[in-house]
């Protein structure tokens, strides 16, 4: 009786035994590393540098560079556009629609291997509202012919629908925590894109490109859009006079400016993944900076972008066709191609109540 006993508890316990093991594995497979890669629940300094000195590293690991394919730029067409500036004043391209043959970009950096990791946070409501138009326009406009991986941050990776993904194009989902203010998510993806830039990107992509979810490709976003540093001209300012650019004018913020070259919008940046992971730990540092003097700069961690490009130039500027509000804006001639586009806003989804994991009734 008491062998009888035994034999069937042994049998229970090898059955949770293989349960657990299954849906670890399910689990792993679905959503990728299913960890918290963003802040806690509340702010904390972290040093970045030191929090990954303190992780393992495998000798036989290899980070990936970027071959230089900077001789495209060269031979950019800069006089095929005279109703705007198609260089800085330090000789960076701005790219416009006219200036580059797509299909000299696309072979080069086929030739070069080059892959793009794609960045985007999907936070509470933002999940519903904007994650699958931006998924769909992306697989037919975003870096067509290129190995992708998108990487898919969210606070709810259970609710991320399936997609159809082209060839050599992959999707990964990681938790990360909802902030009550979207100022605070926003603000905070600076510390996670460092993050999972140094545990993993960094082994597997050249290139990193960081976007925001409510967006919708309305036509190429392609290689041409790849480079060492690259930043984007904000479609509210690159016709106003520098006086009118909204920098943050506090000089007790960390992001304080008093002039500077263009107005960037945050929305969206990229790069090789060194260059990425430098506006990011800068932003972060800056952030956190201010959080300790209690001071918030102006546009959050735009502002803090804005200084970072200040005082490091970009190797290439994408003019507003890259992210342009057609909404407020509209049409204008220069705009020959809205390669993205704003998303209208989705309140009915945004201001929807929601029942959070800590049992609170609150919106979005």
């Amino acid at each position: 009786m008491r062998k009888q006993f035994l034999r069937r508890k042994l049998c229970a316990v090898v059955a949770i035994c293989c349960f657990v093991f299954f849906f670890t594995s399910f689990k792993s497979m679905y959503f990728g590393e299913l960890e918290v890669v963003g802040a806690g629940d509340r702010f904390t300094e972290v040093n970045l540098e030191e929090q990954m000195m303190e992780q393992p590293v495998d000798p036989n690991r290899r980070r990936v560079e970027a071959l230089n394919v900077g001789h495209l730029d060269a031979n950019l067409n800069y006089s095929a556009r005279t109703d705007i500036a198609t260089q800085t004043p330090w000789k960076a391209p701005i790219m416009w629609e006219g200036m580059f043959d797509g299909e000299v970009y696309d072979k080069a950096h086929r030739e070069a291997n080059s892959s793009v990791a794609l960045t985007v946070f999907a936070i509470g409501r933002y999940m519903e509202a904007y994650l699958k138009a931006f998924m769909i326009s992306a697989e037919k406009h975003f870096m067509i012919g290129l190995p992708v991986t998108y990487y898919i941050f969210t606070d709810t990776p259970e609710e991320v629908p399936t997609f159809k993904l082209g060839p050599e194009r992959s999707m990964k989902v990681l938790y990360t925590p909802h902030h009550p203010r979207w100022q605070d998510i926003s603000m905070m993806r600076m510390k996670t894109i460092s993050r999972i830039i140094e545990s993993e990107i960094s082994y597997r992509f050249p290139y990193v490109y960081c976007l925001d979810v409510d967006s919708v490709f309305e036509d190429r976003f392609g290689s041409e859009a790849l480079g060492e540093s690259v930043a984007l001209m904000h479609s509210y300012f690159y016709k106003l006079p520098k006086e009118e650019f909204s920098y943050d004018r506090n000089p007790k913020s960390k992001a304080y400016m008093e002039t500077g070259d263009y107005y960037y919008h945050a929305a969206v940046f990229g790069g090789t993944w060194r260059n990425v992971k430098a506006v990011v730990d800068s932003c972060y540092n800056g952030i956190m900076g201010d959080k300790k003097n209690n001071v918030e700069a102006l546009w959050h961690d735009e502002s803090h972008l804005n200084k970072y490009f200040w005082l490091h130039k970009p190797s290439k500027v994408l003019s507003p066709e890259y992210y342009w509000d057609a909404i407020s804006l509209k049409t204008r001639p220069e705009i020959k191609k809205a390669r993205m586009i704003w998303a209208e806003k989705r309140y009915d989804v945004l201001r929807k109540q929601t029942y959070s994991r800590r049992g609170k009734t609150s919106k979005a």
